[in-house]
């Protein structure tokens, strides 16, 4: 049915699924500002019934990073993104000792290991 880019979107999908969580991939669009006034836009991977954003992610490169620290300056808690990854301990760079993990807590995100808390899945909608 969805054409997912990578195997932990697979096992995203199947969790929700199995789960019988409703949600939509790749439908949004969340326009925003690059740091050089360039607009530019940002397509999450799952938008689930209760208005949680997950996006899934084995690597988190800078590019992305910045994206999602420009969209909360932006938007504030619009959207309620948030990350699963592969390996939440992965580092940010060779040189760094910041985590993943460590990233979306200095940055007001919310984060899990290879799929999502069943408490994010029960959690009610808020109109944020």
């Amino acid at each position: 049915m969805y054409k997912f880019h990578s195997g932990l979107e697979e096992i995203v999908a199947k969790q929700l699924d199995d789960s019988k969580i409703r949600y939509k991939f790749e439908k949004l669009r969340i326009y925003y500002n690059k740091e050089d006034n360039q607009k530019s836009f940002y397509t999450p991977d799952f938008v689930l019934e209760n208005g949680i954003i997950v996006e899934a992610k084995g690597q988190f490169v800078t590019k992305d990073r910045k994206k999602h620290k420009l969209i909360r300056e932006q938007y504030g808690k619009k959207y309620d993104i948030r990350f699963v990854f592969s390996n939440p301990n992965q580092k940010i760079g060779t040189k760094s000792n910041t985590s993943y993990a460590d990233w979306c807590g200095l940055f007001g995100f919310k984060c899990a290991k290879e799929k999502i808390p069943q408490e994010w899945l029960e959690e009610r909608k808020t109109n944020v």
